[in-house]
C-alpha cells in the first residue's frame, strides 16, 4: 500500500514523503490515526499545498510534547509488588500502571502506547523504560520494583 505521509513517523517518515507500507499497517494505523493518506495525484497535491501548515501544526505538536518530556525524563518511580522468595512478582507491570503513576506524580499526560519497555517488568529490580512521545521526542524513566515489607 502507497501512502503520503500527514506527519513524522518514527522508523518510516516525514511528512509528505510517499512510503509503502503493509495493507494492515497503513489501513489500521496511519490511515484511521489521521497520519497518512493514500497515495494518489490529488492527495499528493494537497499534501504539497497544505505541507507549511502540516509543518507548523507538527512543531506545535513536539514543542507540547518536548514540556512534557522534561517532567518525567530520567524521573525514578517505585513499585511495591508481592512477589515470590526469587525475587519474580506475582505479575508483571504493565504500561497502563506506569502511565498512572506518572500521572499520580508529575501531573504529566502519557498513554501506555508511548512506553517501550526493553524486557517484561516481572522481577524485583531496576529497569529503565522509553517514553516515545513523538518521532524526534523521546524521555527515559527509571522502574524501581521492590517488594512489599511484611509486617
Amino acid at each position: 500500500m502507497e501512502l503520503i505521509l500527514l506527519e513524522n513517523v518514527l522508523n518510516l517518515g516525514n511528512i509528505g514523503d510517499k512510503v509503502k507500507v503493509k495493507d494492515g499497517y497503513g489501513r489500521n494505523f496511519l490511515l484511521k490515526q489521521g497520519k497518512a493518506l493514500r497515495y494518489n495525484k490529488e492527495n499528493s497535491e494537497i499534501v504539497n499545498k497544505k505541507k507549511n501548515e502540516l509543518i507548523k501544526k507538527n512543531t506545535e505538536i513536539k514543542n507540547k510534547f518536548k514540556e512534557t518530556a522534561k517532567l518525567v525524563n530520567n524521573q525514578k518511580f517505585t513499585f511495591y509488588k508481592e512477589s515470590k522468595e526469587n525475587g519474580d512478582l506475582y505479575g508483571s507491570i504493565k504500561p497502563k500502571e506506569i502511565t498512572n503513576i506518572i500521572k499520580e506524580k508529575t501531573k504529566a499526560e502519557v498513554s501506555p502506547s508511548q512506553i517501550i519497555l526493553k524486557d517484561e517488568l516481572n522481577k524485583i529490580g531496576i529497569f529503565k523504560a522509553e517514553i516515545n512521545f513523538h518521532s524526534e521526542v523521546k524521555a527515559s524513566v527509571i522502574i524501581n520494583i521492590d517488594k512489599i515489607q511484611s509486617k
